[in-house]
């Protein structure tokens, strides 16, 4: 088999292991009493380890963020590899439709399918972490999944305040799934409803098309200085059209949980109100309004 198929074969592989995992697992699940399923079905894309948006984040966010060849090379020390080797997966989880429709009706407080899908939801979303890392390995391909990893942490950037050692946003933006909005949250095909992972692996795969150049090519607000509709929608007041105050938007989600636990009687928070009620929360709402 050629060096080309073999990585289609594998790109088709991947994304068939994330799909069967989301749509087949009873391990998707918010944990309520009717089991309903915590994601609706996957997207998934692909960057190479050699891309240079990872040094270009390096740059901008700082010099505290790895590209893949740093957290791999951590993770794998005697291993040599070189970043041309080593493909980012990246996934995309959407929201169910029920679980945004209950965030819709409301505007204070999160809805009880929204803070589930936050805390059982993103459990999940570990569990395929670790299901990648694990069919990977048995493959004989060396994986790491950066959030399960003791080098991911919280930084303080100088330019962007909270940030992090590694980004599922980012390299989900990298493998051509979405672009960001006003709130920061990622505008994909399916919409900004959703949560992303990734995994950095040692194997070749073609890089997905991004068919963007702008960070902020689906946004309304950005390209066409419309909408905004998200600003009226956050209960802290964090976005402005100036942007999203991350201190603000932190203090309001650490509140909610006192509201989850007395109201929903688990251990839990959310808010996405900004995912939710608004254009893009389904879909790009730039390609309808370009009609």
């Amino acid at each position: 088999m050629r060096t080309g198929e073999k990585a289609k074969n594998a790109a088709i592989w991947i994304e068939t292991v994330i799909k069967d995992f989301i749509n087949q697992s009873p391990e998707n699940t918010l944990k309520n009493a009717a089991r309903d399923k915590a994601w609706a079905d996957p997207l998934v894309g692909f960057s190479g380890g050699a891309d240079p948006l990872y040094q270009e984040y390096k740059r901008d966010i700082g010099d505290f963020f790895l590209t893949p060849l740093e957290f791999f090379g951590q993770t794998f020390p005697s291993l040599q590899v070189s970043p041309e080797q080593l493909t980012v997966i990246s996934w995309i989880l959407p929201q169910t439709d029920q679980t945004k429709a209950d965030l819709r009706r409301e505007t204070v407080h999160p809805s009880e399918s929204w803070a589930r899908a936050r805390i059982f939801g993103e459990e999940v979303n570990v569990k395929l972490r670790r299901h990648m890392v694990e069919t990977l390995t048995r493959a004989g391909i060396e994986a790491v999944a950066p959030m399960l990893s003791p080098l991911w942490g919280w930084k303080m950037s100088e330019k962007y305040g909270f940030a992090s050692t590694w980004s599922e946003r980012h390299a989900a933006y990298a493998a051509g799934l979405g672009t960001f909005g006003l709130c920061d949250g990622l505008i994909t095909p399916v919409g900004k409803a959703m949560r992303c992972g990734s995994v950095i692996a040692n194997v070749r795969v073609p890089p997905s098309n991004r068919p963007y150049q702008d960070h902020h090519a689906y946004c309304l607000f950005y390209t066409k200085g419309t909408c905004g509709k998200c600003i009226p929608r956050c209960p802290a007041g964090a976005l402005t059209k100036e942007g999203h105050d991350k201190g603000k938007c932190k203090s309001y989600v650490d509140l909610t949980a006192q509201y989850v636990k007395e109201n929903f009687k688990f251990e839990g928070y959310g808010c996405g109100f900004c995912q939710t009620g608004v254009p893009c929360e389904s879909k790009i709402p730039l390609k309808e309004s370009d009609k």
